[in-house]
């Protein structure tokens, strides 16, 4: 049973048989993201479990059991999304299956252990009007003496979020060398969730975006260019293992700067409560898988572009264009042809 309320600690040392697990993970060669929420998720419930941070490298396999995870997570609850709670346990589902299976843990608890239900809900892309005045107000930043307003960047960030679809790590982690050129454009290399890698087609009016917002990053970090590079090809002037989109200061664009700039847009067109919750850079690639959808690309290759493991994701896609094909499909004047042929029983 949890014996009180955890105290925040950033780092804390691990029982022997979470290094097992974690090494165990390592081989599978996980995204540092989800390492990173694997030891968050382990350290928030094993600090209540315990009792404090102190006493979680002496915590036991035994005392793993559906008593005191039960409590563990309903404390945990307490202060914690339904997104978060579903997250951390299944964290903690895998970390028992491992267990269990190395003999480790006499019984797997966790599928005692309740959970919120996954919302059954379709995504929801933006619609065409609102990325109108997102647009129009990244263009109000043009001649902007702050340092921090970027148009040209804000605007490469947009449209490569909602032309291939990135997710808010694939943006972070893109390399200027990712962008390779074609004929009718470009293939932009992907390093996508669990380390699974995709290409993206990228069309020439999405190319010239990006290769304007680099010319403009030029003018504000010439130090950063290279010094052998083909005249008037933006791309050439910087090394492959540049960061694609930077901050203010130049250095690789943080999670928070990233987000950051999507939410200002909103706030400034006036539009931020036409969004989800939560919803900023992925509900842009929403918008992208939604557009696709609406455009019948198959379920097989939604998956594909999208970079989902299952078309199981991906078929929400197309549920939710279908819904809204229906309501359109219903608009057609021809439908009146049917209710006049309609005769009162």
């Amino acid at each position: 049973m949890p014996r009180s309320t955890p105290q925040k600690s950033p780092t804390i040392a691990f029982p022997d048989w979470f290094t097992e697990f974690l090494a165990d993970r390592a081989v599978r060669k996980p995204s540092p993201h989800t390492t990173k929420a694997h030891r968050q998720d382990f350290e928030a419930v094993a600090t209540l479990l315990a009792g404090s941070t102190d006493a979680v490298p002496d915590l036991k396999t035994n005392e793993l059991n559906k008593d005191s995870l039960r409590a563990a997570f309903a404390a945990y609850a307490d202060t914690h999304s339904a997104a978060s709670i579903r997250r951390c346990w299944s964290t903690w589902n895998t970390l028992c299956t491992f267990l269990f299976t190395a003999e480790l843990l006499d019984a797997d608890p966790m599928p005692l252990i309740g959970r919120p239900k996954v919302p059954n809900t379709l995504p929801k892309g933006y619609p065409a009007s609102a990325i109108t005045e997102l647009v129009t107000a990244i263009d109000s930043d043009d001649g902007s003496t702050r340092r921090s307003d970027w148009p040209e960047r804000d605007h490469a960030i947009l449209f490569t979020s909602l032309l291939a679809g990135l997710r808010a790590d694939e943006l972070l982690n893109a390399d200027v060398g990712d962008v390779r050129r074609t004929e009718d454009g470009a293939v932009l290399h992907v390093r996508g969730k669990g380390n699974k890698d995709r290409r993206m087609p990228v069309g020439q009016e999405l190319l010239t975006v990006l290769e304007e917002y680099l010319q403009t990053r030029i003018s504000r970090f010439p130090q950063t260019r290279r010094r052998a590079s083909t005249p008037g090809d933006a791309l050439s002037s910087f090394s492959p293992t540049a960061p694609l989109f930077v901050g203010s200061g130049g250095e690789r664009i943080t999670r928070g700067t990233l987000q950051y700039r999507i939410l200002r847009a909103f706030k400034k067109a006036g539009i931020n409560g036409e969004r989800a919750t939560g919803a900023l850079v992925h509900g842009l690639r929403h918008t992208f898988a939604t557009e696709l959808a609406n455009a019948n690309v198959s379920v097989y290759t939604l998956m594909k572009l999208l970079g989902h493991e299952s078309m199981v994701t991906s078929q929400r896609y197309v549920d939710g264009a279908g819904t809204e094909t229906r309501a359109a499909s219903e608009l057609n004047p021809l439908y009146k042809l049917l209710k006049a042929r309609e005769r009162p029983s």
